[in-house]
């Protein structure tokens, strides 16, 4: 059985600091509606946790609109353009890195925002997720100009404003193990990081306004990975300590104050 003790003693430090904990979830790689999709969607309906849908614009099936418009907690951003790697074979994978120019990938990401807004209209949010979490720093400095407001890819961010007009969450715990054959990364992983990145908020060694963010993969979880998503529903929805953030509140609010 996992041990969760780590996770009990983290939230006691923040509630003994009065401080509030807060968690946000963001899943990758939606396209299409699957029963994968229609779990990940129940999942979060039956424990109330919001979620951010990162949806790759280039081949989405319209069959994904009506889930997410009977979903009053999901809301969906951007996942580049038609996930597809632009990088040379001895780099690692990405679609908006260096390796193409800006103009070329910003129309790209036009056509992809604009299918997003006609089809999912107002549970759409200008926020970007780079595929594979990776991103040209010459093209972050143009998203804002091309109607996005927020930014998203993984890890400790290193400030909360990349770029004037644009604010950047990142998530911080990764359910799968992409190394290992992309199957559930374990319990004990997955707690470390979430671990890890609460105790760094707490003692100033983290952004402590960045909400810890959890990425998951519907379309390659198996079992294990359902079962970690529930119990850690579970118990943080229990903690009165503990606040799951709805999306369009994690790109316009600042929980330093909190």
């Amino acid at each position: 059985m996992p041990d969760w003790s780590a996770l009990t003693t983290e939230l006691s430090a923040w509630r003994d600091l009065g401080r509030p904990v807060t968690l946000w979830w963001r899943d990758d790689d939606v396209q299409r509606a699957t029963p994968a999709l229609a779990k990940l969607l129940d999942l979060s309906r039956r424990y109330r946790v919001p979620l951010l849908l990162a949806a790759v614009p280039h081949g989405m099936d319209r069959t994904l609109v009506s889930p997410i418009a009977q979903a009053r907690s999901a809301w969906v951003c951007q996942h580049g353009f038609a996930h597809a790697n632009h990088a040379p074979a001895d780099e690692k994978r990405s679609e908006l890195g260096p390796h193409r120019p800006v103009p070329v990938m910003a129309r790209e990401l036009i056509r992809g925002l604009d299918i997003l807004r006609e089809r999912l209209g107002e549970r759409m949010l200008p926020v970007m997720v780079p595929p594979w979490n990776r991103i040209s720093d010459h093209l972050i400095k143009h998203l804002p100009h091309l109607g996005y407001s927020g930014l998203s890819t993984f890890g400790a961010r290193l400030r909360d404003r990349p770029t004037t007009g644009l604010t950047q969450v990142n998530t911080h715990v990764d359910l799968i193990d992409w190394r290992g054959g992309r199957g559930f990364v374990g319990a004990e992983a997955a707690l470390s990081q979430l671990v890890n990145h609460l105790s760094a908020r707490r003692q100033g060694q983290a952004d402590v306004g960045e909400p810890t963010g959890l990425m998951s993969h519907h379309l390659v979880h198996d079992d294990r990975s359902w079962a970690f998503c529930e119990t850690l529903f579970e118990r943080t929805c229990a903690h009165p300590g503990v606040r799951w953030l709805e999306p369009d509140q994690v790109f316009t609010r600042d929980d330093r104050s909190a």
